[in-house]
C-alpha cells in the first residue's frame, strides 16, 4: 500500500486554515519543559489536529512509551530531503498515536539529530504546512539544534519554562542578551515565560503521558490556553 501511494503524483497543497507553529525552548535544565509540551499538545489535541515533534537529543521516547520504534523523525527528514516519494506516504507510516496527539519518534541517536541542517527543518515545516492536515505542530526544541534561533524565529509563539532561583534568572538574562546580539529580539516578543507548577509522581510508567492532563499541570495547562483564547 504504501509502495503505491509513493508512485501517485505529488500532492496538492490541502485546503486547510493555516498551520499554526508553536514552540516550546527553555535554557534552563529540569524545568518540565517536555512534561509540558506533552501536556500541551494533548489538551490542544482535543479540539485541532496537532504533529508534536521532539528535537532533543535524548528524549527518552522508547522507554517513556514502553515500546520500539521501526522508524524515527531522522527518517523522515531524509525521506524529504532526497526527493524520493511522497512525504505524507512517509509521515504516515511514522506517525504514532496516544490520547488525540499525533507524533513523530524523535531521533534515536543525537549524532542523527546533530547532522541536520536548519534549512532542512524549515523545509520540513513548510511541506508539513502545506501538504498535511494538521492544524498545529508543536515543536518541542533541545540544546543541540541546527541554528536554534532561526528555527524559534519561525514559530508564531515560544513557550518557556522558567524557575526563580539566582542561576535561572541569569541564565535566561545571558540567553536574551545573545538573541538581542544575534537580532532576534522578534524571538524575545514571541516568548512566554511560565512559571509551571511542580506535578507529582503518579501512576504506572506505561500511562505517564496520559496522566498529565490531570495533573497539576494538565489544570495549569488548560487555565492558560483559556486566557490565551479569552
Amino acid at each position: 500500500y504504501g509502495a503505491e501511494k509513493a508512485i501517485l503524483p505529488a500532492q496538492l497543497p490541502v485546503l486547510k486554515k493555516t498551520t499554526e507553529i508553536l514552540g516550546v525552548y527553555s535554557p534552563l535544565g529540569g524545568c518540565l519543559q517536555t512534561c509540558f509540551a506533552l501536556t500541551l499538545a494533548q489538551i490542544l489535541g482535543r479540539e485541532k489536529s496537532v504533529l508534536y515533534l521532539n528535537l532533543e537529543e535524548y528524549a527518552g521516547f522508547d522507554v517513556l512509551m514502553n515500546r520500539q520504534f521501526d522508524g524515527d523523525i531522522s527518517d523522515l527528514m531524509y525521506f524529504s530531503g532526497s526527493g524520493k516519494g511522497n512525504l505524507i506516504s512517509k509521515l504516515g507510516g511514522l506517525v504514532q498515536t496516544i490520547n488525540n496527539l499525533d507524533y513523530i519518534p524523535p531521533a534515536f541517536s543525537p549524532f542523527d539529530l546533530r547532522s541536520i541542517k536548519c534549512s532542512e527543518w524549515l523545509g520540513l515545516i513548510e511541506d508539513l504546512c502545506s501538504y498535511s492536515s494538521y492544524e498545529v505542530i508543536l515543536l518541542d526544541f533541545g540544546e543541540q539544534v541546527d541554528n536554534l534561533p532561526e528555527l524559534l524565529n519561525r514559530c508564531g509563539k515560544i513557550y518557556m519554562p522558567v524557575r526563580e532561583d539566582s542561576m535561572a534568572v541569569t541564565k535566561i538574562a545571558q540567553y536574551e542578551k545573545v538573541m538581542v546580539a544575534r537580532e532576534y529580539e522578534e524571538v524575545l516578543g514571541k516568548t512566554i515565560k511560565l512559571k509551571l507548577p511542580f506535578h507529582s509522581s503518579f501512576g504506572k510508567k506505561e500511562h505517564y503521558v496520559e496522566q498529565l492532563i490531570w495533573s497539576e499541570l494538565g489544570d495549569y495547562v488548560r487555565q492558560l490556553i483559556r486566557k490565551e483564547s479569552g
